[in-house]
């Protein structure tokens, strides 16, 4: 019998979706290994299920339907690009913080928990989300300013706190829509440089006369009128962007289409590719992989008989290796591998019950050969 490596993460899914030939010690260790690599910790046991943002449900089904062989991004939606493999929405810590206002402003501190992105993750860029209703009062067709602070010292007894504008908007009053706005130099502050998180700091400057309106339709918190299942689609995000290492940035793949098994000749069990689907549901990871339910994986088998065809897919050493097995059973046969993978998106709750949408390279076998 011969052993033929296999990329890892996708061994250690294949070895997780066929428990009954694994020892239960053997799974627990695939488990963990799968686990480190998804950059947790231990396997993650969600309390309740988390509610996902319409916009990250929007990225990953864009992402899953891409049938082109484009670079277009899955998860670019046409508010903006994607610059990482990993998209994380991180809600606010609702710390209800209103700081002092001026006439015609109205200003809230929000707070965001960054401890989830690990250190070793590059944050490639940040947005803060806010969302704001149609103004249907007299004055409506005027506009509001939405400024955004990094807050670079917290608020004393006496002082008002030190902070520094990252980015600003003027908006109109009778739209209802998200408002995105670049707070990337914050975060990277924080994340990468080590510098201490104080929040951040909306600002909303609006006429007098729409004043009370404007604090309501600017979604900074949560009104006693808000259903339970309608805050969380409209609170406040911190939507981050951050690259592991790890493959490249987020990229489609040509959608394959699954055959259906037809009469046949027989044919001698050659090297190719097999149908196989990892159902997570299977190996108990249905409560926190909240998105796709499962996927096809597909893997190699069959023989490297000598001479070695064209149709195998090989390489010269293979084809050496082949050569010299035929005079000396000593020298094992070029093995059956996969020789083209594709990656896949996974949307999941972390350890911290927060939503994450990743990339991860080499999940799908395209194509395989003799190696």
């Amino acid at each position: 019998m011969m052993l033929c490596v296999i990329p890892n993460l996708l061994f250690l899914m294949l070895s997780l979706s066929s428990l009954t030939f694994i020892s239960t010690e053997n799974v627990n260790v695939q488990e963990k290994l799968f686990l480190s690599s998804m950059g947790l910790s231990s396997r993650p046991k969600p309390s309740h299920q988390a509610p996902v943002p319409s916009l990250l449900w929007k990225m990953f089904k864009k992402g899953s339907k891409q049938t082109s062989t484009s670079d277009t991004d899955p998860c670019v939606v046409s508010e903006y690009g994607v610059r990482g493999n990993i998209v994380r929405f991180i809600q606010d810590q609702e710390s209800m913080e209103d700081l002092s206002s001026s006439s015609g402003k109205t200003t809230q501190r929000f707070l965001f928990n960054l401890t989830s992105i690990p250190g070793e993750e590059y944050v490639t860029s940040a947005e803060l989300r806010i969302f704001r209703e149609q103004v249907v009062s007299n004055g409506s067709e005027g506009f509001h300013r939405i400024n955004i602070h990094e807050i670079i010292k917290p608020s004393g007894s006496f002082q008002e706190p030190i902070t520094r504008l990252l980015d600003t908007r003027l908006v109109q009053h009778s739209l209802s829509k998200w408002e995105s706005f670049d707070v990337s130099p914050a975060v990277t502050r924080w994340t990468a440089d080590g510098h201490p998180n104080h929040g951040f700091v909306v600002e909303i400057v609006h006429p007098d006369r729409v004043e009370q309106d404007s604090k309501r339709h600017v979604r900074i918190s949560r009104s006693l009128h808000d259903r339970e299942d309608t805050w969380p689609q409209m609170r406040p995000l911190l939507v981050t962007y951050s690259h592991d290492g790890k493959g490249n940035v987020l990229h489609s793949r040509e959608k394959r289409q699954v055959r259906t098994n037809k009469q046949r000749k027989k044919q001698k069990p050659n090297c190719r590719r097999h149908s196989l689907y990892v159902d997570f549901s299977d190996v108990g990871w249905n409560d926190w992989i909240v998105a796709p339910p499962g996927y096809h994986a597909f893997y190699c088998q069959g023989e490297c008989p000598f001479p070695l065809a064209d149709h195998l897919n090989s390489t010269n050493h293979a084809i050496v290796q082949t050569l010299v097995n035929s005079v000396n059973s000593n020298i094992p046969r070029a093995c059956c591998v996969p020789t083209d993978l594709s990656p896949v998106s996974l949307l999941y709750l972390d350890e911290y019950e927060r939503v994450i949408l990743k990339n991860y390279q080499d999940m799908v076998v395209e194509g395989c050969g003799c190696r």
